[in-house]
């Protein structure tokens, strides 16, 4: 009569999630997409280990979308210059290799761009202590 218990839980997880994107400041916006490609490489982990065809595809399409529309859409090249350069061919190079791990069933490749994932965020999260990344206007000392 009133729908599924899971059904019920997954309207509340989808309400927290969107209450936290939109609570999140732009840093912990791009923290959430390493994380969120990070669990669909978990996940494409588990279809190859099982044989699951469907749960792999499904899980890679999600990393991949996750880094060509969220990690690498974020990038601002002008301001970013070199470093936001190398930032798109790393992820670019990440796509192919989920695109092939995709194609060969590779464990070896996921695990390959799980480790590069995992730097870049530890990276990103160790910048998050610096008061320029809190988006809090820092007083210029340099005038005092």
């Amino acid at each position: 009569m009133f729908g599924s218990r899971q059904t019920g839980v997954n309207a509340y997880a989808k309400i927290g999630m969107e209450t936290g994107v939109l609570a999140a400041s732009p840093h912990k916006l791009i923290v959430m997409l390493f994380d969120g490609a990070l669990t669909a490489l978990n996940d494409a982990a588990a279809g190859i280990k099982n044989s699951d065809i469907g749960q792999k595809g499904k899980s890679l399409s999600k990393a991949i979308m996750i880094i060509d529309s969220g990690l690498r859409a974020a990038l601002d090249k002008k301001a970013g210059g070199d470093i936001a350069e190398s930032l798109d061919a790393l992820y670019e190079y990440m796509s192919n290799r989920l695109l092939a791990a995709n194609v060969n069933s590779d464990l070896g490749m996921v695990e390959e761009v799980q480790r590069l994932l995992i730097e870049l965020r530890d990276a990103w999260n160790a910048i998050a202590d610096t008061p320029a990344a809190s988006g809090i206007p820092q007083p210029n000392l340099a005038s005092a």
